[in-house]
Order: C-alpha cells, then structure tokens, then sequence
C-alpha cells in the first residue's frame, strides 16, 4: 500500500503558490539574492535545544478553513523527519510558513534561528528547498541549470563550481552533468532538484513529495542519498510525503498530519505504542512440522490466557500468526509459548514480536482522533 487508508474527510484549500512550479522553486532562490553585499545577520540564537527547525501554536488560516492549526513541530539536527499525511492535510502550507513564503495567522516558527516571518530572505539563505514538482530550463544542461541557482544565490565562480562538482557527484549525476535537462528522466530531474536544493550548502533541507512518480530503483536511491546527508552532513532534514513505506524506511521521527493537526509525532515505536491498536501480534515457527499437526498446534497456541486467534502460515514450515487480546498482555504470552511448546514437544525455532505497520498506525491515529464528520477532536 502506498498511501494512508481512511483519508479523513477535509474541504481542499489552493494553497497560494506565486507564478508556476518552476518560477516558485527559483523564487526562493532569487529572494535570498537581493543584497548585492554581505550583512551580518539577526542576533537570533537556535532555541534551547538547538533543534534547527522548531514551532510553537504555529496556526494558518485561509477565510473560515483552518489549513493548520496550533502545529507544535520540532526537527533535531541529524535526523530525517516525515510529515505524514494525505494531499490537503496542512503539509505544504506548514513549509511555507517555515520558508517565510507565506505568514502565520499565530504562533511562531524557528529555523535555525531565525523567524521565517521577521526574517525570509536569511532564512532562504540557509534551507534548501525542492517542490512537489520540480521545474528546471530544459534547454540547459544539469550544470548550467545549478550554475543559474548558484548564481542567484551570490556565490562566486569559484564556489560555484566546486559546489556544483560535489552536489552532481553527491546525487549520481556527474556523467550526465553537461547532458541538456530535456533528455533527463523523471528520477534523474528528482536528483537535480536535491543537487540544487544542496547547492548553497544549507543547514536545513526541506523536500516536498521528494519520490512522486520514481519508479521504485529510483526511489531507493533517492532515500539512500538522504540518509547518506544526514551522516555524512549532520543535516536536519524535512520530508513532507504520503507515501506510507518511504517515510517508514526513512525517517528517524514521524509527524501524522491529518485535517490541519498534527495528531501524532515520535519514533515508528513511540507511535505504534500510542496508535498500534488494541491487539498485539507475535510471529512463531516449529520445526518438522506435518499439515496433520495444524488443528493440534491451533489447539495449544488457543490455550495460552490472552491469545485471541491463531492462524498457520502458508505452508508446513511458514511461521504462525498469534494474536494477542491486548498489548497488556503480549509480554506475558511470549513467556509463556516456550514453556506450552516444550510440553507438548513441539519444537519452537524462532518467536518474535510483529510491530505493527505505519499503515496500521496511521489508520488507528486517524479514526482516534478523527469524528466521523472528518474534523478533529
């Protein structure tokens, strides 16, 4: 599955986006190239915590449409964080806000210091930003099409060209670097996106929808290249997506947008213990077992206090399925499987516990907090 079931029910805002795709990404950089001289810049200090991006009761709203509201974020430097959520949830907007590109109706945002609403063309100095959909001068090559970016930013030759050399090599694109952009595919232009975002050497990098529409090698590679930022870097990077096994595979931290709120946010273990549902699952194998011995093995795993159902796996040595009436209880049954197998000479292989999917938890987060007219609670 490939994105969140149960989408909550919530009216659709445009969000304002000036010009088209391609004139939004380099307006961002365009505004960060305004001074025609180095300033020093604002005597702000990180928060406390020296998380680059921080808010507090950040709220956006458009007429009566709340597009987010009262968000409480933080992205720690050296960690991927994933905004989760269906298109329309308050993804986007909150990168606006944070970009300076659009202002908070309340509340307050940090990045790397500095207030995106006080401060935008700073703050544009210091994030890397990639839209949804990347536009780039197709009759320009990869090289020439950073080298407009670089330029935009103020940076002299020298450093463009050491900085396009190293963000091509970072991203795969070094032998197809002088290849005009029109020849590019869709996972190659995805690339150039990050090559551009990283460019201005960032402290922070935000990416919208990073993977849309990557074919699956593709999409691999794109997440290993993250995850090689963040060590090699120590960057704190934003991902902002809907696809429910990327942001599992990726992210150290996730945020659970839904209907403007974020509804949840921690480790892919913190959110199963708030969101995992009622029932716990473990996962045993026997050895040398026979399809004769199915209804006796269903009959012991049914005895043990606390489990609910059992179910065999596909085939005669595949593991069983033993569900747990309450995750009260699954320590409990752990303990306890060893001791019922050995005596009833059964030969026990493997057992584990089975943590429950982002799917399932985003589900269960979902209809927790969701009423069924879609709005939160």
């Amino acid at each position: 599955m490939t994105s969140p079931a149960g989408r909550p029910i919530r009216k659709r805002v445009r969000t304002p986006r000036p010009g088209s795709e391609q004139a939004a990404r380099h307006a961002v950089a365009a505004d960060s190239g305004v001074a025609t001289v180095p300033r020093a810049r604002p005597s702000l200090d990180l928060e406390p915590n020296g998380a680059p991006i921080r808010t507090r009761g950040l709220t956006k709203n458009y007429g009566d449409l709340v597009a987010v509201d009262d968000l409480d974020l933080e992205v720690r430097a050296g960690e991927i964080f994933g905004l989760l959520g269906q298109n329309g949830a308050g993804k986007t907007t909150t990168i606006l806000m944070l970009l300076g590109l659009t202002e908070p109706t309340s509340g307050e945002a940090r990045v790397t210091g500095l207030d995106p609403a006080r401060h935008p063309l700073e703050v544009k100095r210091r994030v890397g930003y990639m839209p949804d959909s990347v536009g780039f001068y197709t009759d320009l090559t990869g090289r020439e099409n950073l080298r407009y970016t670089a330029r935009l930013n103020r940076m002299t030759d020298a450093d463009t060209e050491i900085a396009i050399d190293d963000v091509l090599d970072q991203v795969g694109l070094a032998s197809r670097a002088d290849d005009l952009v029109d020849t590019y595919s869709r996972g190659m232009l995805q690339r150039l996106g990050i090559a551009d975002a990283l460019v201005k050497d960032p402290d922070v990098l935000i990416l919208d929808e990073p993977t849309t529409a990557i074919d699956p090698i593709g999409v691999v590679e794109i997440l290993d290249l993250l995850r090689s930022l963040v060590r090699d870097r120590g960057m704190a990077i934003l991902l902002s997506s809907h696809l429910l096994n990327q942001v599992q595979s990726v992210c150290d931290r996730i945020g659970i947008f839904a209907a403007g709120r974020l509804i949840g946010q921690g480790t892919l273990d913190q959110l199963a213990g708030r969101f995992g549902g009622a029932h716990a699952h473990i996962e045993v194998a026997f050895e040398e077992i026979d399809e004769s011995a199915t209804e006796r093995i269903a009959s012991v795993l049914r005895g043990i206090d606390g489990v609910s159902a059992v179910s065999p796996g596909r085939t005669a040595s595949a593991p069983w399925s033993v569900t747990v009436a309450s995750s009260e209880a699954e320590a409990a049954v752990r303990r306890r499987l060893p001791v019922v197998a050995a005596e009833h000479d059964l030969l026990l292989v493997s057992l584990r516990p089975v943590a429950p999917s982002l799917e399932e938890i985003y589900r269960h987060a979902v209809a927790r907090t969701l009423p069924a007219d879609g709005g939160v609670q």
